[in-house]
Order: structure tokens, then sequence, then C-alpha cells
């Protein structure tokens, strides 16, 4: 059985920039942001473990030499300052990246007298268009399948917007893990749990890979604290992936003069062949 998928996401370029963007902070500038956010936690008095983070950028700027980046999630755990807590371990921090969701249809192919031919298609919704997560220790280790369900930890949890009427059961299973592999195809959906790399006993950091194909929207970054199996403190920092410069202007008039666009599309294909007429003809 293969499955092949159609994306159907919004993809809206937004103000024009200047040249591709590095996503790379300088290190004196993230000690100096490692600092201050310590600082910050520690002058903040908290019965139970807290956390605050951010993102080295807040835009990912997709121009025509885009060529996939790292983006670095950075940030701080606060261990409480209640004497009788004093003593608690520290928590593990959980990373989940997820795109902006929408409807997408996944197509199943099959052999009718020899030729390979869709026989049945399903939407699914609700269907982030990208997704990654990066933990301190290995989720099972963390909480249990419950927990992280209800935070929709982990590919094995995510949720698409599927009626029952139309696939129930292991045919429902099926086909939400051929879309998962679709989208794994496509690198858009990452495979395995990357890095939360803890430095001492408050600072974190991960880096999160987005890819030349990654589509623009409102991401979210969700950052998870669990201590002894539960969530203690989340927060979630958007950031936002869109097109600029030449490439976002030539999709937005694609896409809002459609009409203008084809007819100068055909006359510019009826004069390049024109053209290579004139210079490779015979006399």
């Amino acid at each position: 059985m293969t499955f092949r998928e159609t994306i159907a996401f919004n993809d809206k370029p937004v103000a024009e920039g200047g040249s591709r963007i590095q996503l790379v902070c300088p290190a004196a500038v993230r000690g100096l942001v490692f600092v201050a956010v310590l600082a910050l936690l520690l002058a903040t008095p908290l019965r139970a473990q807290s956390l605050i983070a951010d993102l080295s950028e807040h835009l990912v700027a997709i121009t025509t030499g885009f060529v996939g980046v790292d983006v670095l999630l950075f940030g701080a755990v606060q261990p409480p300052n209640d004497p009788e807590l004093a003593g608690q371990p520290p928590g593990d921090v959980v990373v989940v990246v997820r795109g902006p969701e929408g409807s997408q249809t996944l197509h199943r192919k099959a052999k009718v007298a020899g030729i390979w031919m869709n026989t049945a298609s399903l939407t699914f919704g609700q269907v982030p268009s990208f997704y990654a997560v990066a933990a301190s220790r290995p989720l099972q280790e963390i909480a249990e399948d419950t927990v992280l369900a209800a935070n929709g930890i982990g590919l094995d949890h995510l949720d698409f917007d599927l009626p029952a009427a139309k696939a129930s059961g292991p045919l429902r299973d099926e086909w939400r893990q051929g879309l998962i592999r679709a989208k794994q195809r496509e690198g858009l959906y990452v495979p395995s749990v990357g890095q939360v790399s803890l430095i001492g006993d408050a600072l974190f950091r991960s880096e999160v890979y987005f890819p030349t194909n990654v589509p623009t929207g409102v991401y979210q970054a969700q950052v998870f604290l669990f201590q002894d199996g539960q969530v203690v403190s989340a927060q979630v920092i958007p950031l936002s992936v869109s097109k600029v410069g030449l490439e976002a202007e030539l999709f937005d008039f694609a896409h809002g003069q459609s009409g203008a666009y084809g007819l100068i599309a055909v006359i510019l294909a009826l004069v390049a062949g024109w053209v290579g007429h004139l210079i490779f003809r015979r006399d």
C-alpha cells in the first residue's frame, strides 16, 4: 500500500526584506542573555520550579537562496525558594515545535490492471505543517503516555482531526501512520527526539532545524518543565516563517492576480519559443 499526500496549508508571504538571514546569535550576546535570564529567575521567589525561555530569532526569512537553518532555543529553570523543597531534584525540559495547522488529503495508491492508481483518499484536519520534539531525557523516562498524549508530545500522540465515520479502529491508525510517514519523507516531521542540553542546574538549550521546504506561517515553540512525571510549568514562544524579497512578491502576485500572472506566463513562453526559433532556424 502506497500513500501520497496533497498539502492544503495557507502560504502567505509578508513584508519584503533583504538578503538571506543567518539565524546565528553571537557567543557574547548569548552569554549575556543567559546571565540576564538566570538573574531574572533567581530574583523571583517561587514555591515550585518554573522556567523562562526564548529563541535566538523570531523570524525565519525564506529567500531564493534559503538552504535551511538552525534556530536556537534557550532558557533557564528556577529552583524552588521554599526551604521545604530545597532538596527537590531538577526537572526535565521538553520542547515541541509545531507549524501552522491545516487540512491535508492523503491518497492511497494500488495497482489496478497493472497500473498504479489512486483508489482511496481521506482528508485530515488540524494537521501541523511541521513537527519536532526535543527533550533532556527519553520521553518514556519523563512521563507516562497519558501525560504525553494530553500535551501532544511525540509523534505517537499527535491527534489529527478525522471523523470516526470515515475511518475507525485499525484502519484509522493505518491512515494516520501513512500521513506521518509522508511528512517524514518530506523532512517536515522529525522522526527522532532531539536533545535538550542542560548547562549546570539552571540553564538549557536546544536547536531546531528548519529545512528548505519548510512551510510559511506562525509556528509555536512549546517548552514544558516536568517534575515527577507531571507538567509544573510551560511557555509558548511564537516564531514566524515568511517569504521575503522577490520570491514573496512573485508569490503574492501569482495568488492575488492569478489571471494576469497566467497571461504573462503564456506571453513569455510564446516569446521564448519565437526567439528560439529565430536563433536555431536554418536558412
